[in-house]
């Protein structure tokens, strides 16, 4: 793994996730947790994450409308664990009928 460059193909996810690519944070978060020592599990998930802004990289975000109006949904389960009651909470918002934040 010492010849792999995990670290520089880590950064250039980093990269795309932060200006253009918000459907890849989830997985470019998990595989930057292993940049001190990555393994190749860790390497084949880069590859994977690498594979799939290739196969998608004519799909882009709409935005419709002219407005540019933004619209945000929130739910939230305050009784789901009644050992913990703890809490979830999602939320989307959208600009012009795009998704642009998420949880």
């Amino acid at each position: 793994m010492s010849h792999v460059p995990y670290v520089n193909a880590v950064g250039n996810l980093m990269y795309a996730m932060v200006c253009t690519r918000l459907d890849i944070s989830h997985a470019v978060g998990v595989v930057s947790r292993f940049m001190a020592k990555p393994d190749k599990e860790h390497w084949q998930a880069v590859k994977w994450v690498l594979r799939y802004l290739r196969g998608t990289r004519d799909h882009c975000i709409v935005f419709n409308g002219s407005e540019g109006s933004i619209c945000g949904y929130v739910d939230a389960d305050y009784a789901s664990d009644l050992d913990k009651r703890s809490y979830t909470t999602s939320y989307v918002f959208t600009l012009s009928s795009g998704a642009i934040i998420w949880m």
